[in-house]
């Protein structure tokens, strides 16, 4: 049986674990100054914000926070409504990835996300695992190219999440990694299971296509052409 995430009140509001087997989390492990007061950051990943990787007890961790992006964030950076605390963005998602992660999928295992109150309105944060030795597409494909093979690889990596009904609302090459075992995928944030025969896997499938060629804009020798592409959707339409 899968097992549930175990829901822990805090001072500030909620923690909810994955792993049931941490010693003695506390709303503490969700800042980043705790991390550099204690020398455990190990590196960062710089975007519209920053995303920290951290280190525990010999574990390799990704701590993100929840930021609003589009008109919105000019009202609240980091705010939102709550609604119940299953529908919040950082628990939503980690369920959504214990479950994936129980059933044998390629995403990063959860580890526990936090939830902190402010009257109606609330803040999320989210600890993952950090894949070993992985790297996003753009910067691999910055280096050098994928075989045929590599890119079938990955549309059927895609295929099998469409066909469990994963929608993956941001679909882009920096939210596929690649190591030693093969694809991942990561940033469930807003993700959910749907019906499959919605048709929406050809619209989640246009978006990834769209970010190769904007990043491809931006880094003019990113190894990526449309033969690659048809490479993708040759693996993509393979029965599984």
């Amino acid at each position: 049986m899968p097992s549930e995430l175990k829901i822990v009140s805090c001072p500030s509001g909620f923690l909810a674990l994955a792993d049931t087997d941490l010693q003695h989390p506390t709303s503490e492990w969700f800042s980043a100054q705790f991390w550099q007061q204690n020398n455990a950051i190990e590196g960062t990943s710089t975007g519209r914000y920053t995303t920290w990787f951290v280190v525990h007890q010999a574990q390799h961790w990704v701590l993100r926070h929840y930021w609003r992006g589009g008109l919105m964030a000019k009202l609240s950076k980091d705010s939102y409504l709550y609604t119940g605390l299953h529908r919040t963005r950082a628990i939503a998602e980690l369920t959504l990835l214990q479950k994936l992660h129980q059933e044998g999928f390629p995403v990063p295992r959860p580890i526990a996300a936090h939830i902190s109150r402010h009257g109606l309105w609330y803040r999320g944060d989210i600890l993952i695992e950090r894949i070993a030795g992985a790297r996003d597409l753009v910067a691999v494909l910055s280096q050098q190219t994928l075989s045929a093979q590599q890119w079938q690889q990955l549309g059927q990596c895609i295929a099998r999440f469409h066909h469990r009904g994963v929608y993956h609302a941001d679909l882009n090459a920096k939210n596929i990694l690649l190591s030693d075992d093969g694809f991942h995928l990561i940033d469930f944030d807003r993700g959910a299971l749907r019906p499959i025969a919605h048709h929406w896997q050809a619209a989640n499938l246009a978006r990834l296509h769209r970010s190769f060629v904007k990043e491809q804009g931006k880094c003019p020798q990113l190894a990526f052409n449309e033969q690659n592409w048809s490479a993708l959707l040759q693996g993509y339409n393979q029965p599984i």
